[in-house]
């Protein structure tokens, strides 16, 4: 299994936007990609602009698909970030 750790900034004043786009999203994103077990945005306390994303993929196979996806999925949170994203690529120890 694949594990992400993303980290994005929203934009100043968008994360209200950000969080309605985000629960619309995620339940479409699972239906759509059965390799995806996990995709949790989370906000993190104390820092109202970013959002954490936990990831969990069956195999590389499904993170291509998922990855392949990124621009007509997210199409509507996109635009309310920041540039850069932070994305740490891990891999199950036991």
């Amino acid at each position: 299994m694949i594990t992400l750790i993303a980290t994005v900034k929203v934009k100043e004043g968008k994360m209200e936007e950000a969080v309605e786009a985000l629960k619309e999203i995620v339940p479409k994103l699972k239906e759509t990609e059965p390799g995806c077990l996990a995709y949790i945005p989370h906000r993190v306390r104390k820092d109202d602009n970013t959002i954490i994303f936990y990831e969990k993929y069956a195999d590389k196979d499904a993170l291509a698909l998922h990855s392949s996806n990124l621009g007509t999925t997210l199409a509507k949170f996109l635009p309310l970030l920041e540039p850069g994203m932070d994305i740490k690529t891990c891999y199950e120890i036991l």
